[in-house]
């Protein structure tokens, strides 16, 4: 199926949950946050959330600083 991730057409897998998505994008353990249809997704809520064709999602990344 068909996603726009950050701005950017991408397929993933149908049935992907938001979970997969940030596994197979290497993301797993780092400080993000997930906008799927310009609502935040709860990190605990990761396993749960099925993506759907056609859903706009954004990932953040956090950066520190100092």
């Amino acid at each position: 199926m068909e996603i726009t991730l950050n701005g950017e057409s991408r397929q993933v897998p149908d049935h992907s949950t938001a979970s997969q998505l940030v596994e197979t994008l290497c993301l797993a353990g780092k400080r993000m946050a997930m906008e799927i249809n310009e609502e935040i997704v709860p990190r605990s809520t990761f396993d749960e959330r099925v993506i759907r064709d056609g859903d706009k999602i954004e990932i953040v990344g956090a950066i520190g600083g100092g």
